[in-house]
């Protein structure tokens, strides 16, 4: 599995942009979550950080299998997603160094296996 944290800038103006972005998101979670299989990512989280200059950063954390893929614009929610990303976002993302992941057993195991083969194990 590949644990990534990565960063990318919000446009200047964009902040509602944004917003609408995470809150489509929100709104259409189940079709979101219907989309880890193929990516085979176990765990996908979000957050919103302003700096000390104003400047408005998004953070993405992401626990994936080797070979997941990314966001497959053919799926309707994708193309939306990335949608959003190009009007709100500087292109590309700033990927910070993972040096530590912790979790028990049981759920190691589990993500393990969906990081894998994008099912639940049985």
């Amino acid at each position: 599995m590949r644990l990534e944290l990565s960063r990318s800038r919000i446009l200047d103006g964009q902040d509602q942009m944004f917003q609408a972005w995470m809150n489509t998101l929100n709104d259409r979670y189940e079709e979101c979550e219907a989309t880890l299989s193929e990516q085979r990512a176990a765990l996908e989280a979000t957050f919103r950080h302003v700096e000390a200059d104003g400047s408005v950063w998004i953070y993405h954390l992401s626990l994936v299998g080797e070979d997941g893929g990314g966001l497959n614009e053919r799926q309707e929610i994708d193309a939306v997603h990335q949608g959003y990303a190009r009007q709100a976002k500087m292109a590309g993302w700033e990927e910070l160094e993972p040096k530590f992941l912790l979790m028990p057993d049981h759920l190691r195991t589990s993500m393990e296996h969906w990081a894998r083969h994008g099912t639940t194990a049985e």
